[in-house]
């Protein structure tokens, strides 16, 4: 007899520092799809439902996954952590930037994956897989377990680790700067390690262990940018490798999450509105998945696990009945109680606008009150909100030098992207606090569409309410020039994916607001992707752009917004754009497309405007490759900001040279 359950919850915004001891990249992919939406979901107190019968064992798995989401560690707030703790993460900031100092001609270098599992650090040296002990990670004393070169891949990168259970194995998931693509390998960990598998084109991918205390891989498959299918795979005397599940609606998409605790598998089908979980135990892998609740239309949820309790996080607004698997235990989420009560570690959501310092440290931004940074002594950010035209209150976020007077005549760089509920990025990028130093605003839009302040804020930004985003980045604009911060003469907007529709709807709509616009692989054609069911995520993306082939609301809408679309002969900023070859994900053909109708407009403006009229620069910069945002491009970062700093007039001498400290020319 299968255990009913109510479960509810409320989801709201809230974010949890993650302290690691080096800078990750962080790409944005299906892979770490749910650690985004869990960042997003704020856990209220929680009813525990008893089970009828007996619990099972939760087997104790070591595993520590660089994770942005729940902190098993300890369950404090964030305010009330050890200062000692984040004196010792200061120190390590202290050595990492002494090190960049003394070293200027040295090479930026981001660390992209690393994984503590039992005794042992596991992460990329060089060209390297290896493994050292807790306590000599530092020390450079490590054992090399693989050589990323055997692949014979052009300048390859470990992207993800997994150890298994007992570390007779770790798979780690490789990539390349100019390809999406990526192949999983599996090495045996012995005296003498030896690659023992690998596997092509793997997005997500996980270890259990079964009954037989055999180590089980999970891993699904991903082709065309598609990731519908699921497989297992065994090493050893007893290897075997099969396909178990494949989804069947190509809208959907497959993505393998292990709970916290090692103690269950979820594999979790959505898309951007929809999902559905199946839950895979542990300790016995080989049975069939459990259906946790089948997909509803407009439900997200996912699934957590502690203490033989599953946590289900969900965006209903009303209790909903889920009928859990017998071994299962649940809980009923109160909203309205003291969110202190819940057993995940909470950070309060966007703070009340005052200042705060920021330090760049440990690839991630930190804050406290005060008006110093304690590194730097140099820098504040501030939280303003604007007001978008049906009253909305849209936050930002600002940075600029403590020092710096007359910031009206100073540059400004504008930051946006609001789409898929995605927090636009505030992480370290070197090029950021070069800009910062030389006299530069940074300014981060978190406009409707994105995910800074939950679901509903995505909600209110898709769609059919995708004009809100852009009026939201109007709105922004005009408010920091009208607090005091630059003006439109010296302001530049920058947006990299989704972030180009917005832009270049402002484009069309107001650029008398800007003088330079950077974008990098834009999405900018709207209309004709979306009709174009053929290109790999037309299907998946239905749900935030709508589609225009089969509903003419839809198609009408799009064309009210679509930067292709709305290209008339008038004005524009000046146009930077990166784009990739073969990018899959924005497909050249619409971004050049869009760069010559632009070219023509400004032309013919031009004509009609007469002698003595300056055109705007448009600037389309074709990249090799067919990855998608390469984010640690050396030539793509020192081309944007030469292009910045000759369309707003300013010498490029010095912030150069401050560039040296981090990249190599």
């Amino acid at each position: 007899m299968q255990q009913k359950s109510k479960l509810f919850l409320q989801a709201l915004k809230y974010s949890i520092p993650r302290l690691g001891k080096c800078m990750q990249k962080q790409h944005l992919n299906h892979y770490n799809f749910a650690d985004h939406y869990y960042n997003r979901i704020k856990l209220k107190k929680c009813h525990l439902t008893k089970c009828l019968q007996d619990k099972p064992t939760i087997s104790e798995l070591a595993r520590n996954i660089l994770s942005r989401s729940f902190s098993c560690k300890d369950f404090l707030p964030i305010q009330q952590e050890n200062k000692d703790s984040l004196s010792e993460n200061m120190d390590a900031f202290e050595k990492v930037r002494t090190k960049l100092e003394t070293q200027p001609q040295e090479e930026y270098e981001i660390i992209n994956a690393e994984v503590k599992h039992g005794g042992f650090v596991y992460y990329q040296e060089g060209c390297c897989l290896v493994r050292s002990k807790d306590e000599e990670a530092d020390n450079d004393n490590y054992e090399v377990l693989f050589n990323l070169e055997e692949l014979k891949l052009d300048q390859p990168f470990i992207d993800c680790i997994r150890v298994a259970p007992d570390e007779k194995y770790v798979a780690a998931k490789i990539r390349t700067e100019d390809s999406e693509a990526s192949t999983c390998i599996v090495v045996k960990l012995s005296d003498q390690p030896v690659m023992e598998a690998s596997f092509p084109n793997v997005s997500s991918f996980e270890w259990v262990k079964d009954e037989e205390e055999e180590d089980v891989l999970f891993y699904t498959f991903q082709r065309n940018l598609r990731c519908h299918d699921v497989y297992r795979a065994t090493f050893g005397d007893n290897k075997r490798n099969e396909r178990f599940y494949t989804e069947k609606d190509p809208s959907y998409f497959v993505f393998l999450y292990l709970t916290k605790d090692s103690r269950f598998l979820t594999i979790n089908i959505m898309n951007k509105t929809t999902s559905e979980v199946w839950l895979i135990d542990g300790l016995s892998p080989w049975d069939p998945p459990v259906l946790i609740q089948k997909r509803i239309h407009g439900v997200l949820y996912y699934v957590e696990h502690r203490d033989d309790e599953l946590y289900i996080l969900t965006n209903v607004g009303e209790p909903t009945e889920f009928k859990l698997p017998p071994w299962a235990c649940g809980f009923i989420m109160d909203t309205n109680s003291d969110p202190k009560n819940c057993p995940f570690q909470l950070c309060s959501p966007i703070r009340p606008p005052k200042y705060y310092t920021y330090k760049f440290a440990e690839g991630k931004l930190f804050e406290e009150t005060g008006h110093e940074d304690p590194i730097t002594k140099t820098s504040r950010v501030l939280r303003l909100e604007a007001k978008s035209k049906d009253g909305k209150s849209v936050p930002m976020t600002i940075f600029h030098k403590t020092d710096s007077e007359d910031l009206q005549k100073k540059p400004l760089l504008v930051h946006v992207y609001g789409a898929y509920g995605m927090d636009l990025k505030m992480n370290f990028r070197p090029e950021r606090r070069v800009l910062v130093d030389d006299g530069w605003i940074l300014a981060y839009c978190h406009v409707r569409g994105g995910g800074e302040l939950g679901l509903q804020w995505h909600a209110d930004g898709r769609l059919t309410k995708k004009l809100n985003g852009l009026a939201d980045l109007e709105a922004c604009i005009k408010t920091l020039h009208g607090q005091g911060f630059s003006q439109p003469s010296l302001t530049a907007l920058t947006a990299f994916s989704a972030g180009g529709v917005l832009v270049g709807a402002l484009c069309n709509s107001n650029p008398e607001l800007l003088r330079a616009v950077t974008l990098e692989a834009p999405f900018l054609d709207v209309l004709n992707t979306m009709m174009d069911t053929t290109l790999p995520l037309t299907l998946e993306e239905l749900e935030e752009w709508g589609n225009p082939s089969s509903d003419e609301k839809h198609k009408n809408y799009i064309k009210r917004y679509c930067p292709y679309q709305n290209i008339k002969p008038q004005h524009y900023p000046s146009i930077h754009i990166t784009a990739y070859e073969n990018d899959e994900r924005v497909p050249l053909k619409g971004i050049v497309s869009y760069t010559d109708k632009l070219k023509e407009a400004i032309m013919e403006h031009a004509k009609d405007t007469g002698e003595g009229y300056q055109a705007p620069n448009v600037v389309l910069d074709i990249q090799p490759g067919g990855n998608h945002v390469i984010e640690d491009s050396h030539k793509k970062i020192t081309a944007q900001i030469k292009f910045l700093y000759e369309e707003l007039g300013l010498d490029s001498t010095s912030v150069f040279e401050n560039l040296k400290k981090y990249l190599k020319f």
